[in-house]
Formats: structure tokens, sequence, C-alpha cells
């Protein structure tokens, strides 16, 4: 069965939030107690000469232990919360804060606090369900134990994994990783088709009527687009689609998302429009620029004078290197999506690679020019991306190693010029513009 627009924006809205994991635990949390008192009172007496001593407990034993439970996995939450507080402080004053994303959607942060309430809700509901019966045995309090030890690792394998997290070299691999994955996500093989190339007369033929705007309902960035789906609603209206925006981009209410071609009346042209999602802020789900975004800002602020710090901003430079190399490679502009029966049913314009070239860059050409090593590390960057692609992707960076060049003023006298200069060479023998 099709998942319709509605559905897939609320899947992607509920696996990016942060509430869903330990929403989860606790529902499965309350189902585990209400065996755990079934098993106590109906399936426990019928076993009882079976089961080991340690397993078994009276209510006041059980009391006192919930009560201690209670208190100790509350405490772990406490600082648990109070440790995300401080690495969040960390990402938005020392590294961006654009990057408070990642640490907020990582599963493992959600998955421990979603212990956490599993752990909570499991003792606090046991301690309710105790009876007066003073004399009867339960096992439910060694398995409020057991699930206390696991909060306890989870707490330790917390710290470790936060302590981590506020390292800027583990967090730079963590986004360029994510951002490799993404990169071959965007250009892996989809079910419908796609191309670089169209008819010119067919395109024409097209155009040549009058078309018919959408226009956008809310305001806010685009997120998310799904391609598939819309293609097969424009088969079905037999429509053919124009996007004016592309992934990432601002959107004010009103502005125009689509022009729309048809044969006929469309029934709900506004139907299109459900296949997008529109947020408050530029997520990293379809959005390769946004990706490679939060390297450039960390490395900005790497080498602003508060920080002072040209070791990392040439880690990010490698990082982002090592993406558009990846990125040349895969790359493919394709613009026209086509339906089963070959017939063109979308067409959005794509960001060439050259616009990720210059939004790689150009932001550290401003703001690093004074540093040489900052630059040096910049045209090492072009000189590997140029090594590993092809022709069209090393002009581009012989274009933007020019546009580089004239930001660097450098006395020819000076030792930093010999190493310039040599590193400029290495780009254009790469690029094969020794002539």
């Amino acid at each position: 069965m099709q998942k319709t627009p509605n559905s897939t924006r609320m899947r992607v809205n509920v696996r990016d939030s942060f509430w869903f994991l330990p929403m989860i635990y606790g529902i499965f949390s309350i189902i585990s107690v209400i065996l755990m008192t079934i098993a106590d009172f109906y399936l426990l007496p019928l076993i009882q000469d079976f089961v080991p001593n340690i397993v078994l407990t009276n209510q006041d034993i059980a009391s006192s232990l919930y009560s201690a439970l209670i208190t100790a996995i509350l405490t772990m939450t406490t600082i648990s919360f109070s440790t995300i507080m401080v690495v969040l402080t960390t990402y938005t004053t020392q590294f961006s804060p654009r990057t408070l994303q990642d640490f907020m959607k990582n599963r493992f942060t959600q998955h421990v606090l979603g212990v956490y309430s599993f752990g909570f809700i499991f003792a606090l509901l046991n301690l309710l369900l105790l009876t007066e019966d003073k004399k009867k045995l339960m096992a439910s309090p060694f398995f409020t134990v057991v699930v206390s030890i696991f909060c306890l690792a989870f707490f330790i394998l917390f710290i470790h994994h936060s302590s981590r997290f506020v390292q800027v070299n583990n967090l730079i691999s963590e986004i360029r990783d994510r951002t490799s994955g993404l990169i071959r996500k965007t250009y892996q093989d989809k079910s419908y088709k796609q191309s670089g190339e169209w008819s010119e007369d067919a395109l024409h033929s097209i155009r040549a009527g009058e078309p018919f705007f959408i226009n956008s309902k809310v305001t806010g960035y685009i997120q998310y687009i799904q391609i598939g789906p819309l293609i097969k609603w424009a088969k079905r209206e037999d429509a053919v689609i124009e996007a004016t925006f592309q992934i990432g981009d601002y959107i004010q209410e009103g502005m125009p998302l689509f022009k729309l071609w048809s044969r006929h009346e469309v029934d709900n042209d506004q139907k299109c429009t459900e296949y997008l999602l529109i947020g408050n802020e530029r997520v990293d789900s379809q959005d390769l620029e946004f990706s490679i975004e939060k390297l450039v800002e960390i490395s900005v602020k790497a080498i602003s004078p508060s920080i002072n710090d040209p070791h990392t901003a040439i880690n990010c430079i490698n990082r982002i290197g090592s993406l558009l190399s990846e990125l040349g490679r895969e790359f493919k502009p394709y613009r026209y999506f086509i339906d089963a029966d070959d017939e063109l049913r979308l067409i959005m314009e794509p960001r060439h690679f050259e616009e990720y070239l210059y939004k790689s860059f150009y932001q550290i050409r401003i703001y690093g020019s004074h540093d040489i090593s900052v630059m040096n590390g910049v045209l090492e960057a072009l000189y590997k991306v140029a090594l590993v692609n092809g022709n069209a992707v090393k002009e581009d960076v012989w274009r933007f190693t020019e546009y580089m060049q004239k930001a660097i003023e450098i006395d020819e006298n000076e030792l930093d010029y010999a190493y310039y200069s040599k590193q400029v060479d290495k780009v254009k023998q790469a690029c094969s513009m020794n002539s």
C-alpha cells in the first residue's frame, strides 16, 4: 500500500523528534509492569518451589528497594540532562549552532534517555502496585534491580559518549561520515528514471502553454521532497511540473513552488505541495549543501580571533575536500524526472558542482585570508579534489583556485610565498593547466 504524503510527513517529523524513542521505551515499560504483575500474582505461585530464593523478595524489602532505585535512576537522569546542556552550550559557543542537531538527533543519546524512562516508570509503577500482603513473595523487584543495572551501564556509556562528542575532531568525523552517506544516497539508483538532458523541442512545446503557479501556504525551509510519489501524482493528473526551488531554500508564504502544465484541469493542484516538507530550520535529510556548511562554520569559528585554532580549521578543510572529491565522482546533474512510461513529469534544477565548491570555501576565503596556513590548506584540498576527478571538475577547481589566489597577499621575498607557490603549482598540474 502506498504511503500518503501526510503519513510520510508525520514519519519524518516523528523520526527526527527527541521525544519519540523515550516515549516508546515508556510504553514498553508499562507493558512490562503489567506482565510482571500478572506473573507475580498468577504464575509465580505455581512455580515458586522451582525459583531460586535470590529472585524472590517480600513486600517490605521490595518497598525499600523501589524507593532507592527510583531515587538513583532519577539522579542519573538529572546528571545526564545536565551533561546534555553542557554539550549543547559547548556546541553553540565553540563549534556552530547548526551542529546542535547532530547531538540531539543522535540515536544513542535518545536511547539513553529511553532506558532511563523505562527504568523510572518500571520502578515507580511497581511501587504503586505493591499490595498490603507483607508475606507475599515477588519476583518483580529482582527484575527491577536488573533494569537499574542496565540504567547504570547506559549512564556510564553516555558519559563516555558525551565526552567524545565534545571533542571537535570526533564531531567533524561524525559530520563527514554522515555527509558521505548522504552523497551516496542522493546519487544511488532510484525507483524512477532521471536524466540530465531532454529534447529541447519537447521542452519548448511544454513551456509554450500558460503555466499554473502553485504557491506555498507556509513560510520556512524546504527540508524534504518525495520525488517518486510526486512523479506518480503528476502521471495520474497527466501533468508536467517544474520546481522553482532547491532543497534548503527559504520559502515565503505565497511564493511560487511549482509551475504546472496539464492537458486538463487538475482536481486539486495544491495536492503536490503535500509531497514537500517545509520547516523552521534547515536539516540534512536531503540537503548536501547544509551538511557541508556545518564543517564550514566550524572552520570559520576556529579561525576567529576569539578561538584562534587554525589546526581545527585545516582539519575541517581536509574533510570538506574529501567530501568534494567523493561528490565529484558521484555527481550527476539530473534535472529531468521521468515516469515508467518514459514521459517527463518533473523538472527541478540541481545544484551544480561549482556551487558546492564555492559554498565550501568562499567564507573561509573571506575570514581566513590573513592566515597563510589556512589558505594553503584550502589549496591542498583543491589539489586532491582535482587529482581524483575528471576534466569537468578540474576546470571548476582551477577556476576557483584563481579566485582564491586573488585573496592572498604575500611578499615574494617571504618564505611563505615559496610554499604557497608550490601549492598553486600542484593544483595547476592536477588540473592539467601547465600551459
